[in-house]
């Protein structure tokens, strides 16, 4: 007897594959790949050994399908140290054996597993950072706070609004000067990092006072309970010795890949076009709480998210943590 073929259509791809009768109790098989790429909804007698065996033979065929290897972080000419990305597989006997759970009609669930890169950010040593990996489809707003006070709160309720987090690169000296906005930034679930501590030409500074500049900003996060890891030199001024500096005090330095140029006062239009256009996969795009980027945060989410883009802290944009987009490839 015939079986009815149907389930809901969770994805835009339908792929059906016809098993055929045969003398085994097996009629047909219907594959449909969910919005997470995950499930393929399966009609057998589970008695059968030859259904088994061929529902093996699907899981292998998609895991052969889906693999997508790592990529290693590098030290790239001009953008120094890019970090790497995940791979993703499907754990075939794990997938395998969950499927042995159903009865009749099942769903085979795919079990996922990324795979790390051989070559990580922390192997490259003590280099730059201006952006992620461009095969992840993330970007990340990075504002460096050292002024702008009245734009900070409208600045956190537009971010709440579009369920957005970034990173706050704080001046020590403000940090000090206003614990309570930024215990605000930390209790709304943005990320605080080091920005020096009285917005110093960091090139310029002996590597006593270097030092110095770095760690009082760092002491004063890790009284508010956050774990340090990263150094925005203020203007963007650094030498190699000030990434020294930084590497030896367990801090990465980071640097931004597109910026909003928002100290001149540019219409908030003109900054949505700006970013909305040039923005791509690992972007770091700076900002201050000036009025201009106020006034243009709600439009650079809403175009960076139209172009595809997850927005994400510093800290979530350069890991290797692979995003698992609608469709797995």
């Amino acid at each position: 007897m015939k079986l009815e073929k149907t389930a809901v259509v969770l994805a835009c791809i339908t792929i059906v594959i016809g098993i055929g009768s045969s003398r085994g109790p097996v009629k047909n098989m219907l594959q449909h790949i969910s919005s997470q790429g995950e499930t393929e909804t399966v009609w057998v007698n589970l008695s059968s050994n030859e259904a088994q065996e061929k529902i093996r033979k699907v899981i292998e065929a998609k895991a052969v399908e889906l693999k997508s290897p790592p990529v290693n972080a590098v030290v790239d000419r001009i953008w120094k140290a890019i970090p790497g990305y995940n791979g993703v597989e499907i754990d075939v006997e794990a997938t395998y054996q969950k499927s042995q759970l159903a009865t009749s009609e099942m769903e085979i669930k795919y079990v996922y597993r990324q795979t790390q890169p051989s070559v990580s950010l922390n192997d490259l040593g003590a280099h730059p950072i201006y952006r992620g990996n461009p095969n992840k489809p993330m970007v990340s707003f990075m504002i460096n706070v050292a002024w702008g006070n009245e734009y900070i709160v409208p600045m956190l309720d537009i971010l709440d609004e579009e369920r957005v987090k970034v990173t706050f690169f704080l001046d020590g000296s403000w940090l000090s000067h206003n614990p309570d906005l930024a215990a605000e930034m930390l209790k709304r679930g943005h990320e605080l990092e080091n920005h020096a501590y009285t917005h110093p030409q960091m090139s310029t500074l002996s590597k006593e006072r270097a030092t110095l500049e770095i760690v009082k900003t760092r002491t004063l996060l890790e009284k508010m309970g956050v774990t340090n890891q990263w150094f925005a030199p203020p203007s963007g001024d650094y030498d190699q010795e000030t990434v020294d500096i930084a590497s030896g005090l367990g801090l990465k330095t980071v640097l931004w890949t597109l910026d909003t140029v928002d100290w001149r006062k540019p219409t908030p239009e003109s900054v949505v076009a700006k970013i909305t256009a040039k923005v791509e996969p690992g972007f770091l795009i700076l900002m201050h709480p000036t009025s201009s980027s106020s006034k243009a945060l709600r439009g650079m989410i809403q175009g960076i998210k139209a172009k595809g883009l997850t927005l994400g802290t510093v800290s979530q944009t350069l890991s290797s943590e692979r995003l698992m987009p609608s469709k797995v490839e």
